[in-house]
């Protein structure tokens, strides 16, 4: 007969030490696994350093069996992410655990009760910790390493989910790019006409790096409101995010487009530090942090990820505005190739996104993975 399961709030910096690091005993013998820095991720869920729990609340288990963590998950709660009066709703997150019924159970009542305690009727996720960072968990395309902030996840946690309940709610995809192939005739025609009159592209200006981010925030926050489960990012979370970023920003890989002298569209592609670190074992020091920094500033890498693009809606709606998706994409393309990047994942894109989807796959995109959001009534 097993060992009983004990459930663990994470409560101390030793056992968020556990709750960070049990993914890369899970996965160890997983190729295409690629363990994040270890140091990256206590940052990403401390509410000291993390501004999303400015406007969030969470909480954090691991399961133990026989005094070894076998498993985790978190609860959250952004009062940030869109109100459903009828059927309020909460998120899990950071699920990972031994191919066990019983540890998938286990977990799944702890963040259930968190969120029901909290007048939650409805759980969806997973969300790492939110809609703006990792979300989704691989049902589709086990066989690659994931890029930059993007999950990766064993073949048994979709159907160990699904038994305790939940149901498709989205899925979002990821498609890659092949930078060594221009794109598809159709398409390089439209291109080869040229911006239309009035509207400039231009790469980053690192002089004026902060306004720069608050203008990409400004966009992102237009263009993406009123999508599926959109929350808009704080000046807080852009000012974070661009001092974590700026590591691996490379100007010609960010491109704002102007029309008639205003920002209204940008792209972004970043190098994929998860190349860059894969054989650290989530581990800078001592020496990782010279790898890795070779690796970024000298060696190189050889692939990419387009994390952030926007148009403004009501750029978006005129003949000039339909060409600025192209126009980035075309630019980033043509400068990461000159870099040595020769493969880039335009990710995340939501299955329903249509018009999104049509202008990946014109330029040559080929969907690749496939991440699953789950949804389930809380009884």
């Amino acid at each position: 007969m097993a060992a009983p399961i004990e459930i663990v709030e994470v409560l101390t910096p030793a056992e968020l030490d556990r709750f960070v690091r049990l993914p890369l005993r899970l996965n160890a013998g997983d190729p295409a696994w690629s363990p994040p820095l270890v140091m990256e991720r206590k940052e990403a869920l401390s509410p000291k350093i993390n501004p999303f729990f400015k406007h969030a609340e969470a909480a954090f288990w691991l399961a133990v069996r026989d005094g070894r963590d076998v498993g985790r998950i978190s609860a959250q709660i952004d009062h940030l992410a869109p109100p459903d009066p009828d059927a309020p709703y909460g998120y899990f997150g950071m699920i990972a655990a031994e191919d066990d019924p019983a540890v998938f159970a286990a977990l799944f009542a702890a963040a259930e009760t968190w969120l029901k305690a909290r007048g939650k009727v409805r759980a969806v996720g997973p969300f790492n910790l939110s809609i703006n960072e990792e979300i989704g968990l691989l049902v589709d395309g086990f066989d690659t390493p994931p890029m930059v902030m993007m999950g990766h996840d064993p073949r048994y946690a979709g159907p160990r989910i699904e038994a305790q309940g939940y149901a498709k709610e989205k899925d979002v995809f990821a498609y890659i790019c092949d930078t060594t192939t221009d794109v598809p005739p159709a398409a390089r025609r439209r291109l080869d006409r040229g911006p239309p009159a009035g509207v400039t592209l231009r790469m980053l200006d690192l002089k004026r790096y902060d306004e720069e981010v608050r203008t990409l925030t400004s966009i992102f926050n237009d263009a993406w409101a009123g999508n599926w489960g959109f929350a808009p990012l704080t000046e807080a979370e852009t000012d974070h995010l661009g001092k974590s970023l700026k590591l691996l920003l490379n100007p010609r890989l960010f491109w704002f487009a102007e029309v008639d002298g205003e920002p209204v569209g940008f792209g972004v592609v970043l190098p994929n530090l998860n190349e860059a670190v894969r054989d650290l074992n989530g581990e800078l020091f001592p020496f990782g942090i010279v790898k890795l920094l070779w690796r970024l500033k000298v060696a190189g890498v050889k692939s990419g990820r387009l994390p952030l693009m926007g148009i403004r809606r009501s750029a978006y709606s005129s003949v000039r505005g339909a060409m600025l998706p192209f126009l980035i994409i075309d630019n980033l393309r043509r400068e990461a190739l000159k870099l040595g990047i020769t493969k880039v994942e335009m990710s995340w894109i939501l299955e329903d996104n249509l018009p999104m989807r049509r202008i990946i796959e014109a330029v040559g995109g080929e969907r690749y993975k496939t991440y699953r959001l789950y949804g389930k009534a809380l009884d």
